[in-house]
């Protein structure tokens, strides 16, 4: 049952209303939804279905430290790209042993850190990049657990901003040379060789693709062992696609057209799951979108209506600076009041007050007539929301709040103006 609903038009998450937040707190604020995200951890977790296998959540997509708990708190590993990450990861729980270090481009001393925090593991994107962990490896006479990064040229669709496994993408060492750089890799001093590691895209919905990167990790391992080179471990990355267009239903909403309706990474997972059991190796994942997006809301007020001959404008108070994915990537959040008044629909443009063309929600959007000072909820913003927003145009960050139950906490406070 989902968290989020209207009782007696007014909009609810779990069991208190968004406008009683709104009050609490002020907007534009981000919601999140303990009971969701404990639910969409714990659905991904039945998809292995007694393969051994670990869940790194991708610290990028939300980094705040009272969701790093619980997540932490489930049991779950980190996977982190950049010393910070990891430091937050390690200081809300997640233990060394259960993290990963992913990224094209890590620097000497985050390398140090790593290695001296006593990480699981680094997933590795070039040769040099291996010789460099070996050398740093050895001034603290530590050794150095790898995984292989592997462009196995999947295209997995979507934007191009988040595709990764092309073979013009920065990311990944060819799949053909494989064997020769772990091979290269196996006889440096201070290097073991875990396995490979892939990842081919993000917001991926369709699971005959996650199938394709299955088999081809398949093939490659079986020709990695023909050649001598043990793998014990597969990482199978993330990108995981999540439901965006009509999350949430009602009567007196417009119906959004929902290709992702039903989504789950759990049946994303389990035909790559099955080809992936084969192998004999520990099977890993790096979910972020799927365990958080869901979870978590940006609420807004209407600051004013604005109508031109060729459009209606909604300005609200939260802008392109709080959640920057529309403005990206032209990503979909569906937009639904926190009141329903029985008012008809218009198709409207709903827009930020930031100096920027570009500062918009949504273009062209069928949503029930609202008027100054109406609340607004852009819905599964919990991924790649307030962990991408910034202070242009001098605006102070948003507050987040975490709700379980009856209860909300904050668990960041806004931003002062001084703090700027």
């Amino acid at each position: 049952m989902s968290a989020y609903g209207y009782r007696e038009r007014k909009f609810f998450v779990e069991d208190v209303p968004f406008d009683a937040l709104a009050a609490a707190y002020g907007t534009p604020l981000y919601v999140y939804s303990k009971k969701t995200i404990l639910g969409d951890i714990r659905r991904i977790e039945q998809a292995f279905h007694g393969l051994p296998h670990l869940t790194y959540y991708a610290v990028k997509a939300n980094a705040n430290p009272a969701l790093l708990r619980l997540i932490a708190g489930e049991g779950l590993g980190a996977d982190v790209g950049s010393r910070g990450e990891l430091w937050r990861a390690l200081q809300e729980g997640f233990p060394p042993e259960r993290c990963t270090f992913s990224g094209v481009g890590k620097r000497d001393d985050e390398i140090l850190y790593a290695l001296e925090q006593g990480i699981l593991a680094f997933n590795v994107e070039s040769t040099q990049e291996i010789e460099v962990i070996n050398e740093l490896a050895a001034q603290v006479n530590k050794r150095a657990r790898i995984l292989l990064r592997v462009n196995l040229d999947i295209d997995a669709g979507g934007h191009a901003y988040v595709s990764t496994s092309l073979r013009h993408n920065k990311f990944g060492m060819p799949h053909a040379r494989a064997l020769e750089v772990l091979r290269h890799a196996a006889s440096l001093s201070n290097i073991d060789v875990g396995g490979v590691h892939s990842h081919i895209g993000s917001q991926i919905t369709k699971p005959a693709v996650f199938t394709k990167a299955a088999e081809a990790i398949a093939a490659l391992v079986s020709g990695l062992r023909a050649g001598g080179v043990p793998v014990h471990d597969v990482d199978f990355g993330g990108g995981f696609g999540i439901q965006y267009h009509g999350f949430v239903h009602h009567r007196s909403l417009p119906a959004e057209h929902a290709e992702e309706a039903h989504l789950s990474t759990a049946e994303l997972l389990q035909p790559a799951v099955e080809v992936l059991r084969s192998l004999g190796c520990t099977v890993s994942i790096q979910p972020g979108r799927s365990i958080v997006a869901h979870g978590g809301v940006l609420l807004t007020r209407v600051l004013y209506r604005k109508e031109t001959a060729e459009k209606i404008f909604l300005i609200q108070d939260g802008a392109m600076n709080d959640l920057i994915r529309p403005a990206l990537y032209h990503a979909h959040h569906q937009i639904v009041p926190v009141e329903l008044v029985g008012a008809p629909f218009e198709t409207v443009d709903v827009v930020g007050p930031v100096c920027e063309s570009g500062d918009f929600f949504a273009h062209d959007r069928r949503i029930q007539v609202m008027q100054r000072g109406d609340l607004m909820a852009l819905m599964c913003a919990g991924a790649y929301g307030y962990v991408q927003s910034s202070t242009y145009n001098a605006r102070p960050r948003p507050a987040e709040v975490l709700v379980d139950g009856g209860t909300h906490t904050v668990i960041r406070r806004r931003q002062t103006v001084e703090e700027l």
